[in-house]
């Protein structure tokens, strides 16, 4: 159907409205896993949610808001580039978000910006699960250190809590520079395991997820009230939102990553629109120099408290923060503008808004698991699941999908499948993603947050591939998400029975023998770790993860050469690991294979030139070879790059004596030992 000159009105207006004088401040804040159902301004009476519940008051409430997939870093690559996953590529942990794309802070930064996000998660750190997301930012406050969970605990380490988040973001408002800011602020409370703070754990004892909830409220509060104390409240655009909610059992699944029901899918949506001086200024002027009929111009209504029942999706706000700050919205932006459907009066809207459809995609059970995906497709009255076992509800007598109408209803259901199916086709980028950087290391960090991290780059086809059906499944991803618990609580001896049983249960499966190794190596029971570790190969022989601890298992217990094999494996499919190529060094000196030592050591030296182990093996080795001219050097370089240790004046004295030069042996031998005694005093 065209639009309506009405509403090209309105949309001009606000877009000139919004412009003003003074570009608007944009504030975007994300709640990490929170339900729709537990906001009080969408009808819930549990009083969790005061805070945005007044923020609310004074914004456009979006009532049926759904999210493109229940996973943090794919929702969030929607939300800030305005487009689907198909399109954007960021469809697991830790997928790239590429250069090519449009990106919110990057465009704002461009238009004189200043631009900063304060993180809560390793989840959107880009040395975790989100490399590229720093894109366009002026400071990208992430940096945690997985390394320290053991040490000092979940929230020093791989998330913090709501306030700390809020102290660094205060801090960053407190100096920020003059001119419009974008900050984007993310709570991560909500995740699992839910563990709030006093005295919300307490208030909340029989249902810690609602404290979770309560808690962020409070923080967001406190952050609207920081904004109206330093004068940026009325000038600013505030958009609150959920990047997915949480299962809580429904449908048998616990937490979020499988499923595409409402529970994960529908979420919070508001936002405020500027109301400061400038805005109503620019508003006031719009209107009155149009040429439209008077009873148009005058009715664009002001956003506060306005209920909109429309579909709307996530990938909408990305599109609606570039026109309220008056930059255009690039062409392969696929989300619509808000604003046009914020100011509408009445009826006066396009029917493409008034049944819109709304899309998300699962690929999280996909790639981790190797089941089918998962897609959704919300319109009419319907919501279509494409799944091995195909789904089909009526959402206005069967808001909990309890009754799938597929079996009865064929025709319908092969209708939103070809609609489905189009648009997907439509909305799929042509382009090649990047690939992600699946070390193992950060393949374990994300596994501490509850994820299990392919180790292979599965297809983007959506659906259409073939697995088992994850309804038949979810039981499992409870169980490995309760495992994920106990290993974070180093429990290994509860875990190995469940891993066990997981095992019959799943004979194909890698990722259960990889844990079960993983129990046995936690133990220190390394000769356990090694047969299923080889098992877990042999099902998935990608899985670089447990090839690198079978390396790392077999030096411990003597096995060079097999070590060296497993290392081999590893830097043959992913070079650019430096711990696997460190660790082949160590294997081939071990098994003391001069030739295989020395094209090792010149490899890691490229990589990293000045690495002291590594420099002064190159040296040792050189010296086994025979070339005692090429091993001085490098040895003399050893002894410069640590001019503490006495190891490189001992190799160098030990060849020195090989080449009769007596004078210079006992020099070397002098400076060895006076370096050893110096270390022993300290």
């Amino acid at each position: 159907m065209a639009v309506s000159w009405q509403w090209l009105c309105v949309v001009c207006l606000t877009a000139s409205a919004l412009a003003g004088t003074t570009p608007p401040n944009i504030i975007l804040t994300t709640l990490d896993t929170t339900r729709a159902d537990r906001m009080g301004f969408l009808g819930s009476k549990r009083g969790l949610t005061p805070n945005l519940d007044a923020l609310a008051q004074q914004s456009a409430v979006f009532t049926h808001a759904y999210a493109q997939a229940p996973l943090t870093s794919v929702s969030h690559a929607t939300i800030l580039t305005g487009t689907y996953p198909q399109y954007h590529g960021v469809v697991d942990f830790p997928m790239v978000l590429a250069e090519y794309l449009p990106y919110a802070p990057d465009i704002l930064r461009r238009h004189g910006y200043h631009t900063a996000a304060f993180l809560a998660a390793l989840t959107l750190d880009p040395k975790g699960g989100a490399p590229g997301f720093d894109r366009g930012f002026d400071t990208y406050d992430a940096n945690f250190h997985p390394e320290d969970l053991q040490s000092k605990g979940r929230y020093q380490s791989l998330e913090r809590r709501g306030e700390e988040v809020l102290a660094h973001t205060l801090a960053w408002l407190n100096q920020h520079p003059k001119g419009p800011i974008f900050l984007w602020m993310h709570l991560y409370d909500a995740h699992d395991p839910y563990d709030p703070p006093e005295p919300y754990k307490t208030r909340y004892a029989s249902e810690l997820y609602d404290g979770e909830i309560a808690y962020d409220d409070a923080v967001v509060g406190k952050l609207i009230r920081q904004l109206k104390t330093r004068g940026l409240y009325d000038n600013a655009l505030i958009a609150v939102m959920a990047d997915h909610g949480e299962s809580l059992g429904a449908h048998g699944e616990e937490t979020h990553g499988v499923f595409v029901y409402d529970e994960t899918i529908q979420v919070p949506l508001v936002i405020k629109l500027p109301s400061g001086p400038s805005a109503q200024t620019a508003k006031a002027q719009a209107t009155a120099s149009t040429t439209v009929d008077r009873s148009q111009a005058h009715a664009t209504p002001h956003s506060a408290g306005k209920r909109i029942e429309n579909r709307v999706e996530l990938v909408d706000v990305m599109p609606t923060i570039l026109q309220a700050a008056n930059i255009p919205v690039p062409s392969d932006v696929q989300g619509e503008s808000l604003l046009g459907l914020i100011e509408a009066q009445g009826d006066n809207i396009p029917e493409t808004w008034r049944d819109r459809s709304a899309y998300a995609q699962a690929n999280y059970a996909s790639l981790a698991y190797g089941w089918s995906p998962l897609e959704s497709f919300r319109t009419g009255k319907y919501l279509y699941i494409q799944a091995p076992r195909r789904e089909l509800y009526d959402e206005r007598s069967d808001p909990k999908a309890e009754h799938n109408l597929a079996p009865e209803s064929k025709a319908v259901a092969d209708t939103l499948a070809a609609e489905l199916k189009a648009f997907q086709q439509k909305t799929t980028s042509t382009r090649q993603a990047p690939k992600p950087n699946l070390d193992p290391e950060r393949m374990k960090q994300l596994a501490a947050l509850g994820y299990v991290v392919s180790a292979s780059t599965a297809s983007l086809a959506g659906a259409s591939e073939q697995g088992a059906d994850p309804k038949d499944k979810i039981q499992t991803v409870n169980t490995i998400r309760q495992l994920e618990s106990l290993f974070a609580e180093k429990r290994y001896e509860e875990a190995i029975p469940l891993l066990q049983a997981l095992s019959t249960q799943l004979p194909d499966m890698a990722m259960v023998p990889y844990k079960l190794a993983q129990c046995y190596i936690g133990l220190g029971e390394y000769d356990k770790a090694a047969p299923p570790l080889r098992k877990a190969l042999q099902l998935n022989p990608d899985l670089t993860a447990a090839q690198m601890d079978l390396g790392k298992i077999l030096l411990r217990t003597g096995d060079f050469d097999g070590a060296a094999a497993a290392f081999e494996g590893v830097v043959a499919k992913t070079p650019t690991i430096l711990e696997a190529q460190l660790l082949l060094e160590i294997a081939y000196a071990r098994a003391n294979r001069i030739t295989e030592t020395i094209r090792q050591c010149n490899k890691v030296l490229e990589m990293i030139p000045d690495h002291f182990g590594t420099t002064m093996t190159l040296g040792q080795f050189l010296a086994k070879s025979g070339d005692n001219a090429a091993a001085v050097s490098k040895l003399e370089k050893a002894a410069a790059l640590r001019p503490e240790s006495p190891a490189p004046h001992a190799a160098l004295a030990a060849i020195y004596d090989q080449l009769g030069r007596g004078e210079e042996a006992a020099r070397e031998r002098a400076d060895a030992q006076r370096l050893a005694e110096s270390a022993q005093r300290e």
